[in-house]
């Protein structure tokens, strides 16, 4: 499987233990940034850049999921939800993670660096990769209003 990675200086140290844990564990892991550490980078462009390669693998068929990561995780997902078809949630545990991919098919978490010791935040990320989704009718219906909405807003409803 493919994962993408984005993130700010405020995630970028634990982004790096990432990159290795997860190849290690033989992910194919694609950095869209930050690639150096600089305090005053911002996180949107990179995050936004997971999402969209997220969106655009699964498009074509690829295996692939995103993580992005910042000091809480919120302005994360906000800008990776901005990528039309990306589902992201943030996580704070493993069970939210698992929940995030069986009930919301969610297809990128996202997750605050300083919110949790290095060895509870690879729990979370790698609870979100290993867990499928449920496929379950009510919740394929659930995605589909979604989706529905983000292509005709409120006509759709």
């Amino acid at each position: 499987m493919k994962v993408h990675l984005g993130t700010d200086h405020a995630g970028f140290d634990f982004k790096e233990v990432l990159k290795t844990h997860l190849t290690e564990a033989g992910y194919d892991v694609v950095d869209h940034g930050a690639l150096a550490y600089d305090a005053l980078d911002d996180y949107p462009a990179f995050c936004i850049a997971a999402a969209q390669a997220v969106v655009d693998d699964q498009a074509a068929g690829v295996d692939a999921l995103g993580v992005v990561i910042g000091g809480s995780g919120n302005g994360e997902q906000m800008a990776a939800n901005l990528v039309k078809g990306a589902r992201t949630a943030l996580a704070w545990n493993p069970e939210i993670s698992k929940l995030a991919r069986q009930h919301n098919d969610a297809q990128i978490v996202a997750v605050g660096a300083r919110q949790h010791p290095e060895d509870e935040a690879i729990a979370i990320i790698d609870a979100f990769l290993a867990e499928p989704f449920s496929g379950d009718d009510r919740h394929e219906r659930r995605i589909k209003i979604m989706g529905d909405y983000e292509e005709q807003g409120r006509e759709a409803l």
